[in-house]
């Protein structure tokens, strides 16, 4: 399979404290990959390092090669807007910008400097339309996204990445806020999504990444345990520990 992410002895410290160590691992193109693990395992470090939203921390330091696309992705020169364009990021708690409904998915194009109204009103469509929000929102797209439900915020937020055109979504515990409905309803979405993107999820649901996950990693204590194909780490990991976790033995 082709790789769009390739991780090479990546250690990540902030300040003194060490969060990743010596971490190696591919990430497929097109497809769901669920990193699971214990808090404060490294996994949403891990996330964060693929559109460098580690640089917003004060005394981050990165050592190692994190390639996006065959290109090293911290390098001095390197377009960090263009990486986040690129690769958009869907966080834990929806986080709607307190305007209508129109205006959070038109928000991004808009900033790229897209003026023209009926383009705008094919991107917002589109994009709502993929992130299956559209049928219930068409009536109130002036209204504001606050007055939405926490399940349609996050989706909506989905909405408003994807009108980016990004090629990968990160999600970090998108559906560790929302009920168990809501919840189901984001992980059909990430599932129909992946035939357009590749989407790489945080997640503290092991039924959750075995539901929706073609590839799962693994992180303890800021290392990578192992990696594979989800229905293999679920059901015959190589590691203890793996098998330790999976099986709620601690964690």
């Amino acid at each position: 399979m082709e790789q769009i992410f390739e991780i090479k002895d990546l250690n990540l410290k902030y300040g003194e404290k060490q969060a990743l160590f010596d971490v190696n691992m591919d990430i497929e193109t097109k497809k769901i990959t669920a990193l699971i693990g214990p808090s404060g395992c490294g996994k949403s470090t891990l996330l964060r390092c693929l559109n460098r939203m580690n640089d917003l921390i004060d005394g981050c330091h990165i050592e190692g090669i994190v390639s996006y696309e065959g290109k090293e992705i911290y390098q001095r020169n390197y377009d960090v807007i263009n990486l986040r364009t690129k690769v958009g990021m869907v966080f834990q708690k929806p986080n709607p910008f307190p305007m209508s409904i129109y205006d959070n998915v038109a928000y991004g194009p808009k900033c790229q400097g897209i003026k023209n109204k009926k383009e705008l009103q094919q991107i917002v469509k589109k994009a709502l339309v993929n992130a299956a929000l559209y049928d219930e929102v068409k009536e109130r797209l002036n209204d504001n996204a606050l007055g939405l439900s926490g399940g349609q915020q996050q989706r909506l937020c989905i909405a408003r990445t994807i009108a980016m055109e990004p090629e990968v979504i990160l999600m970090d515990e998108p559906t560790s806020a929302l009920d168990p409905i809501a919840t189901a309803k984001i992980e059909e979405l990430i599932t129909k999504l992946k035939d357009k993107y590749t989407i790489v999820i945080v997640t503290h649901n092991m039924q959750q990444a075995a539901r929706v996950s073609d590839s799962t990693a693994f992180f303890l204590m800021g290392r990578l345990v192992e990696c594979g194909p989800t229905d293999r780490m679920f059901s015959r990991p190589k590691e203890k520990d793996t098998e330790d976790y999976i099986t709620g033995r601690f964690g």
